[in-house]
């Protein structure tokens, strides 16, 4: 979803990415509906192709971890 709100932002459609970022559009659609893990390599080509800096397809992970733990999660004996 992330990648997907990105792309949205800069008013590209899936295909513009997938040119902008040398990949093909299956494999846009493949990463952007979480069916594939993208590649280091892949990840840099993406932003590349969103003009962003690599680590802010990362944001949405440190973001994740950041979130403090449910309380009502605790484990029970």
């Amino acid at each position: 979803m992330h990648l997907r709100r990105m792309r949205e932002a800069r008013g590209m459609t899936l295909e513009d990415l997938a040119v902008h970022s040398g990949l093909s559009f299956r494999g846009v659609v493949y990463i952007e509906h979480g069916q594939r893990n993208p590649s280091l390599t892949t990840l840099i080509n993406l932003a590349r192709g969103l003009q962003v800096q690599p680590s802010r397809l990362l944001v949405a992970f440190d973001a994740e971890q950041e979130t403090p733990p449910d309380s009502n999660c605790q484990a029970q004996d």
